[in-house]
């Protein structure tokens, strides 16, 4: 492998498998290093308990039943230990009592075997970009101190915003828009962008839903909400935040 090719695996997301079938192992690392990924794998859940704190995956492929610690007690173990990459079981059985046993343990999805790679990896992709774009907002929203722009103050951690001294009251979705956009001042917002960071959902965005939400918290942050001097729109693109003097 080349350094280009070398330095761009190091840089990809990393995958980890635990299963007791041996042929899987086999039959996943061909599919997602194909596919650009890191692979790593355990064949139980005491090794793979131990590998995710060595490995420190990005996204964790699950079997259900395994000997020993089945695939609930593991990702249970694992979420009581803080972790939080997103977890796809693998299971032969799909019936919705193994699923709500999946979900209350902290499985983010679940894919019956036998499944299609192309299914696979496009859950897996779906997962680890929605885990990046909650990663990117809970930095935005928990940074220490505040933000102070003009009259306007911002403080993340609390979840409160003042202008000229007095709080004003945002409802938590309003305040969490305000806080992604003022942790990010002179970044452009697509409305799809917005929807995502708040809502978590990779629908179709509902534009009038946002330009409710930026009409509101103009009117409550801004001296003239028809001139807005903090929250700017983008014309056909999206949303601003401007820092004041």
């Amino acid at each position: 492998m080349d350094q280009a090719a070398t330095a761009g695996a190091r840089g990809a997301a990393k995958v980890m498998l635990i299963d007791d079938d041996k042929s899987l192992h086999v039959l996943m690392r061909r599919i997602l290093e194909n596919a650009g990924y890191r692979f790593c794998g355990a064949m139980d859940g005491a090794a793979g308990l131990e590998l995710l704190a060595a490995e420190k995956p990005d996204l964790l492929l699950l079997d259900v039943m395994m000997p020993g610690m089945n695939g609930f007690e593991v990702c249970r173990t694992m979420r009581e230990s803080g972790r939080r990459i997103p977890v796809i079981f693998l299971s032969a059985k799909g019936d919705i009592v193994d699923k709500s046993i999946g979900f209350n343990a902290g499985g983010d999805d679940y894919v019956v075997k036998p499944f299609s790679s192309d299914e696979l990896l496009l859950r897996v992709q779906a997962h680890l970009r929605r885990h990046r774009d909650d990663l990117a907002f809970a930095k935005a929203i928990s940074r220490e101190g505040a933000s102070c722009t003009g009259d306007l103050e911002i403080r993340f951690n609390q979840y409160e915003a003042y202008l000229r001294g007095e709080p004003v009251n945002l409802t938590a979705k309003e305040f969490e828009i305000l806080a992604l956009l003022a942790a990010n001042p002179g970044q452009v917002f697509t409305r799809a962008q917005i929807y995502e960071h708040i809502w978590g959902e990779d629908s179709s965005v509902d534009e009038n839903t946002i330009t409710v939400f930026m009409r509101k918290i103009r009117e409550k942050i801004e001296d003239n909400p028809s001139q807005p001097k903090y929250l700017l729109t983008v014309w056909r693109v999206g949303y601003k935040f401007v820092e004041r003097v």
